[in-house]
């Protein structure tokens, strides 16, 4: 009893939550700083300061915008490039190495910190930056905070967005000290913060939108540097909708394979209807390859610079052209309708077009019996994540919005279906009295690293479809050095029901191996060497010769560190909390959105930006 209460507290120390010095430490930090940046902003509202209105008039020449839309760009240009790279690099070595020691352990958490930090930092910064009463309010859909404080609606959406992504910091350690490290992207608390991430890049498109209005008629042509940074912005909308994939890019997805179309096809719509109306001709093209180029410099740098696993990413490219063809049609003059037909081809040619893309270079290729299912889901997420694209795009030109009750319909009837797709994506099975019967051979040492070959023989034999969508081996968290800490080996098959590897999987040091099921619903794995874990308290699971074991649900192997002692009650009172909160933060866009349609004054003035005819 006595050993069993010490495994127990040592899980709970290390499975759960951070230290309680680091938390200590890192509060005060935050406090301080927080206490700094409030000091120089009522220094700098108060006109005691100078220094910082200098700044942003230089900003403003150089972004040829008013400084409290330059300055606050390219600090957040800055922080969601800091916070992507720690992102990717974060995931990376997760899969690679296993969990962190600590939150100060992982290098990466400085960089996702920080740049959630300055996301947060630069919408308060475009809220205190304006200094002028309710006669030089920043632009007509300003929120007035006080009688002589007006603030931007781009500023407080991004500050909003920012403040959410950065709860999910001390709520995640909350989370793993109640039910242990959820080992995944998609842990609610991981989701709150991508998502303010990700969401951040439209209020960075709201704010550029008031400062070209607040500006009237005195504003400059607009210049190559200014168009790059706007055609940047809709590669980082794209990219901040795609960051829930990453799973998926780097082959250790933990749920079913139909989620990867439907996400693409979601993003793809929306960033790129989005793009096409607002910048005009080439403006999808021109995203989708931006896009490529920034996914690829960090992948780059995560990757073969740091020698952590490898991830891909969609190019969209298909999916842009698409958008293009469509947009020489007059269904462009009528945005909400182009933007549900956009969503129509993304979500089955582009879907298409990207496959071909996915099955020659991604880990897990796309077989056609993934395609029916993929389709229902994906083709209704594309269609109404393109018609609410669409409705961005006209927020951006200054066309009027369908009456309020279509437009919000819209955004809430997207919301009801890609929560209805995900519910449908969640279910699996798991094969009851399933075994696999695994005969491993010895083969030649890697280091001081076991290497095995496995003949497997699954019984029932007839478990599996014959076009399943995966029969592999995964081995990872083998530690960075050793092989980047990943493995994948698509088995052959011998017969029915038989398979064997095709080349030596690790069987010793930190390596977690299985062998992994997915065919349509059934989602199974078997463990064929797992190290002991004392931080948690499990033991090994060693990679015998011969052994028949029971087919369990994989995330059950995939997240080891998870508490299997939690009621399923307080697991599900956790999720819908992190859901209203994520609501919360939707309605807020949304909310920014109407708030700048509404105020734009119709006229010459509203014609400053007519490209969704272009």
């Amino acid at each position: 009893m006595t050993d069993m209460t010490e495994i127990s507290l040592v899980a709970q120390d290390e499975g759960g939550g951070a230290a309680l010095n680091e938390v200590i430490g890192l509060s005060i930090f935050a406090a301080v700083v927080t206490a700094l940046l409030l000091w120089i902003g009522w220094l700098h509202r108060s006109r005691k300061i100078t220094w910082l209105t200098r700044l942003a008039d230089w900003s403003g020449r150089r972004f040829k915008r008013p400084p409290w839309v330059a300055l606050p760009i390219a600090l957040f240009i800055t922080a969601i490039i800091c916070a992507l790279f720690g992102f990717i690099w974060d995931v990376s070595l997760h899969i690679g190495a296993g969990r962190d020691e600590g939150p100060l352990a992982n290098p990466a958490h400085y960089f996702i910190l920080a740049g959630l930090f300055f996301i947060f930092v630069a919408g308060c910064l475009a809220m205190v930056l304006p200094l002028g009463g309710p006669e030089d309010k920043p632009g007509p859909s300003a929120v007035r905070i006080t009688d002589t404080w007006y603030a931007p609606v781009g500023g407080i959406v991004m500050a909003g967005c920012g403040l959410y992504a950065l709860l999910g910091f001390p709520l995640d350690d909350v989370w793993h000290r109640i039910f242990g490290q959820d080992v995944t992207l998609w842990g609610p608390t991981h989701l709150m913060m991508i998502g303010g991430a990700g969401f951040s890049t439209l209020a960075a498109l709201y704010l550029e939108h008031e400062g070209r209005h607040a500006m009237g008629d005195e504003k400059p042509r607009d210049g190559i540097g200014l168009k790059f940074v706007q055609y940047l912005a809709f590669a980082g909308v794209l990219i901040g909708m795609s960051v829930y994939q990453i799973e998926f890019d780097f082959g250790v997805q933990q749920f079913r394979q139909v989620f990867q179309p439907m996400l693409i096809a979601a993003a793809a719509a929306f960033a790129l209807v989005a793009a096409r109306l607002f910048m005009g001709r080439g403006a999808a093209i021109l995203a989708a390859l931006l896009a490529i180029g920034l996914r690829g410099l960090v992948s780059f740098a995560v990757g073969p610079v740091l020698d952590a696993p490898n991830s891909w990413f969609p190019l969209y490219l298909g999916a842009a052209v698409l958008v293009e063809l469509i947009a020489l049609t007059p269904l462009l003059k009528r945005p909400v309708v182009f933007g549900l037909v956009g969503g129509l081809a993304i979500g089955t040619v582009g879907l298409w077009l990207e496959s071909l893309w996915i099955n020659a270079v991604y880990p897990y290729p796309w077989q056609t019996s993934l395609w029916p299912e993929a389709l229902v889901m994906a083709v209704p997420v594309a269609v109404l994540t393109g018609a609410c694209g669409a409705l961005l795009g006209m927020v951006l030109c200054d066309q009027p919005l369908p009456a309020r009750a279509i437009g919000v319909g819209l955004v809430a009837l997207t919301v009801v279906v890609i929560g209805a797709a995900t519910a449908n994506g969640l279910r699996y099975d798991v094969p009851e009295s399933a075994t696999a019967t695994i005969t491993l051979t010895e083969a030649p040492s890697l280091g001081e690293q076991r290497q095995v070959t496995a003949d497997i023989q699954l019984t029932p034999a007839n478990l599996l479809s014959d076009n399943p969508n995966w029969v592999s081996v995964l081995g990872w968290q083998g530690g960075i050095a050793n092989q980047r800490g990943l493995f994948i080996d698509h088995l052959e098959t011998v017969g029915p029901g038989h398979f064997r590897s095709t080349e030596p999987m690790p069987a010793s040091g930190s390596w977690k191996t299985l062998l992994r099921v997915h065919d349509g619903k059934t989602l199974a794995a078997v463990p064929i060497y797992l190290a002991a874990d004392p931080g948690i308290g499990a033991p090994e699971v060693p990679a015998e010769a011969t052994t028949t074991r029971p087919f369990v649900a994989e995330i059950t192997i995939l997240q080891r560190e998870r508490s299997p002692d939690i009621p399923e009650a307080l697991w599900l009172i956790g999720c819908l909390i992190v859901l209203f909160c994520t609501l919360v933060m939707i309605a807020g866009v949304t909310w920014g959105a109407g708030r700048l349609n509404k105020s734009e004054p119709s006229g010459s003035e509203a014609e400053l930006r007519p490209t969704a005819q272009a």
